[in-house]
């Protein structure tokens, strides 16, 4: 794709990278899916973003990790369980070598979720 033309969809986004890297993308977008189905993907800041009465979780593939980005309350709520990881104030890097931590990632996911139905009108949450 010419650098001119973005990406729109998470689709796109994951047939950029080779088979190995698009293989765990799909794997963090299926995780972050059964977690969250009420929630829409999209594009933002250039990365797989899941909505739901808001940002929910982005994440991205970078060269040697996938970034998965919660935003500074996902990654303080649980910061305790990412000593394992490379982390900031707002996201969590999980290296190719390592399996994906399903349960911590449906864990952080759950916890945000929770977060934007507080910020949702009362007429519009579950």
């Amino acid at each position: 794709m010419a650098e001119t033309e973005a990406i729109t969809t998470i689709d796109a986004y994951m047939n950029e990278f080779p088979a190995e890297i698009q293989a765990r993308l799909s794997e963090m977008r299926r995780i972050i899916h059964e977690e969250a189905p009420q929630a829409t993907e999209k594009i933002s800041y250039r990365m797989p973003t899941f909505y739901y009465f808001g940002n929910l979780v982005h994440f991205a593939a970078f060269k040697k990790h996938i970034g998965f980005f919660p935003g500074a309350d996902g990654i303080e709520m649980l910061k305790d369980k990412l000593t394992a990881y490379s982390w900031s104030k707002g996201g969590v890097q999980f290296p190719y070598e390592k399996p994906l931590p399903e349960a911590l990632i449906r864990e952080i996911v759950a916890f945000r979720l929770q977060q934007n139905e507080m910020k949702a009108p009362k007429n519009r949450r579950r």
